[in-house]
């Protein structure tokens, strides 16, 4: 396959795609995580009230809002609204009900009950969203670097290697709204790429303003990286006749006003408002008083802290990652993708800005800087630009040995804990390989709906997911046509 091949027929891809969707949905985190619950609990209102209201359960979460005499879940209603299916799904298939159950978490039929909707919803969202994000990031990496080794290393390092990995098992919103960044980029790439664009192009522009206005439907501070992403967009075809621009701007524009519009329904048939919001009636959390819902100014400490440091650093969970900036450097060197490189870079800052500006910056119980993990997929990006300077298969071999011990350890994190709690120094060593995965105590399929043990189920996982991991670095490797190997400098020429 050369970098100019579609996924449609593509090997490597659909089982990128395989891989990642299966290592994600395999995993499981706690259903009574405030932020898991919450927003579940408002999505079984929806099914089975008719109202967005959590009263019965506000004793369970601290993730709350309250207006007038009732509560409601405090989160953007993405995550929410997408679980709405599902939980009707499992009432109509089980039979089972909310109201049948005492509503306490201690209860065992009440734990099924969640558990199995949280499972569902982020199976079909968050999981799927990542298989899918790295399954373009991989086609995106290969086509601006001429390598399908270099794009899957880049892949890999985000769905995989980073805790990108352990948050799509979550509804948490941070890893489908980051799926859907990569996903909006690889449109706008795709569909600039022909100078003047094709007939393809419109439906690339719909799936680009799909994936932004879902994005803010999920996580509304999204809207912080869909700007560059709309300009960078304008930017790719500043030299088409406006004939050509216009059917195009107005099918991103148009498809991402009705993706955004869900956001604005619930908040009316919640509230009373369109623009009220769950975050102006939050409960426990005065910080969220300070400044724009909690962001004032990013800080340096903060800043050092969720990428350096022990409790919540991005390279401790991450280490690949060290890889990325030089990878991004040498693509903003290369002036055949150097708007890219620009965006890529901006979209890898913006959330560790967002994420230092934000009051509650360590984001509680939390295995890294999940404020921040929007930006992993273009670091990804980065890793794929890194590997095209490697020179020698002994530079692979250690970049590669790198990306294994950074899958390592987020194969740790998804099966044993992604939310650490906020009192351990050494989040990794203690709270996940110490105090969860050595003791055994994971979450899989395997262990919790078919009988094996929480070691089996990790087998299980294990007895499918490294064959096709090995299949499909092999399928990279016979497919990479040589052009990094020869490790000629780019050549500059003429930006797009």
């Amino acid at each position: 396959m050369t970098a100019q091949t579609g996924l449609r027929r593509d090997p490597i891809a659909w089982l990128l795609f395989a891989l990642v969707w299966f290592s994600c949905g395999w995993f499981g985190s706690w259903e009574f995580n405030p932020n898991n619950a919450t927003r579940m609990y408002a999505a079984v209102s929806l099914v089975e009230q008719g109202n967005a209201t959590i009263d019965e359960y506000a004793a369970l979460t601290i993730d709350r809002a309250q207006f007038g005499d009732h509560f409601y879940t405090d989160k953007a209603p993405g995550m929410t609204l997408m679980a709405v299916p599902f939980v009707a799904l499992a009432d109509a298939v089980t039979g089972d009900d909310a109201e049948f159950h005492r509503i306490r978490n201690e209860d065992p039929g009440f734990n099924r009950f969640i558990k199995i909707r949280v499972r569902l919803t982020a199976v079909f969202t968050s999981a799927l969203f990542v298989a899918i994000a790295a399954m373009l990031l991989f086609d995106l990496g290969r086509g601006v670097t001429g390598s399908p080794a270099a794009g899957l290393f880049g892949a890999l390092g985000y769905a995989l290697g980073s805790i990108a990995w352990g948050w799509a098992t979550t509804i948490f919103g941070h890893a489908a709204s980051g799926a859907m960044l990569v996903i909006a980029v690889w449109a706008v790439w795709r569909g600039t790429r022909t100078p003047g664009g094709t007939r393809a192009s419109i439906g690339y522009a719909a799936i680009a303003g799909l994936a932004l206005g879902w994005g803010a439907v999920i996580e509304p501070p999204s809207v912080l990286e869909a700007l560059p992403i709309g300009l960078w967009a304008l930017w790719r075809m500043r030299r088409w006749a406006w004939a050509q621009r216009l059917p195009v701007m107005l099918a991103a524009a148009g498809v991402a006003l009705v993706a955004v519009l869900p956001l604005f329904a619930y908040n009316a048939f919640a509230f009373g408002s369109p623009f009220q919001s769950g975050y102006a009636g939050v409960t426990d959390f005065a910080g969220m008083q300070q400044g724009f819902f909690g962001l004032t100014y990013p800080k340096p400490h903060v800043l050092w802290e969720i990428v350096f440091g022990p409790r919540r650093g991005i390279l401790w969970v991450s280490p690949v990652l060290v890889l990325a900036p030089i990878g991004l450097a040498w693509l903003l060197w290369d002036r055949r993708h150097r708007d890219l490189a620009v965006l890529a870079i901006v979209l890898s800052i913006l959330p560790f800005l967002y994420n230092a500006a934000y009051y509650y910056w360590d984001g509680g119980h939390s295995t890294g800087p999940r404020h921040a993990v929007p930006a992993l997929g273009f670091l990804g990006l980065g890793l794929a630009g890194f590997w095209t300077l490697l020179r020698t298969p002994v530079g692979k071999l250690l970049a590669a040995q790198l990306l294994a011990i950074s899958m390592a350890i987020n194969l740790m994190i998804a099966s044993a804990e992604i939310a650490a709690p906020d009192f351990f120094d050494y989040a990794v060593w203690r709270a996940v390989l110490l105090e969860r995965f050595a003791p055994g105590y994971l979450r899989t399929v395997a262990d919790e709906w078919l009988g094996f043990t929480p070691w089996e189920g990790l087998g299980i996982w294990a007895l499918v997911a490294l064959p096709l991991l090995g299949v499909v670095a092999w399928l990279a490797w016979r497919a990479d046509d040589g052009s990094v190997a020869q490790h000629r400098a780019p050549t500059p020429v003429r930006a797009e």
